[in-house]
């Protein structure tokens, strides 16, 4: 991946950031907690506590000014959404909406999509399996991409079920 493209990862303590960040790099890593930023390659990690405490707002604001590529995650086996209506408008950055555990048998996908156009004016959405290895591939595609528009006709004409278009 061109170095110049960089993407945050952001979205609640468990929603399967770390469990990502470690398929989109092709490792096979145990996911542990994450306790604060963690920078790879072109991926950083923030901790769940960032996105769920409104303090911490400032923390994912300064690290966002370091990245081209902002992902909401949401985890379908979670009902509870954590970002704020808009939440995504507040960044100047491409986002990418993110469901993960889709392959859990608890996993509400239909209810995580609608919750990420909560947050995600317009954007891509990716359903992904990081287990199943299903919406990795688009995911390091789309943060190679430089614009909305890109981004909207990647979507378009990729015939892939895990890709949305918001």
């Amino acid at each position: 991946m061109l170095a110049k493209h960089k993407a945050m990862l952001i979205g609640s303590i468990g929603a399967g950031k770390s469990t990502l960040t470690n398929s989109l790099l092709g490792r096979e890593v145990k996911a542990v907690k994450t306790q604060s930023l963690n920078y790879y390659d072109w991926i950083v990690d923030t901790p769940g506590e960032y996105t769920e405490n409104p303090l911490f707002y400032k923390n994912i604001m300064a690290t966002a000014l370091e990245v081209t590529h902002v992902l909401y995650l949401q985890d379908a086996t979670n009902q509870k959404l954590i970002f704020p209506h808009g939440f995504s408008s507040g960044f100047n950055k491409l986002a990418i909406g993110v469901v993960t555990k889709s392959d859990s048998e608890r996993a509400d996908v239909n209810l995580a999509v609608s919750q990420l156009k909560r947050v995600i004016a317009k954007g891509p959405i990716v359903i992904t399996s990081s287990y199943k290895n299903e919406g990795i591939q688009e995911i390091r595609e789309l943060v190679q991409l430089n614009s909305l528009e890109e981004m909207k006709e990647y979507a378009n004409n990729n015939y892939s079920a895990n890709i949305i278009f918001a």
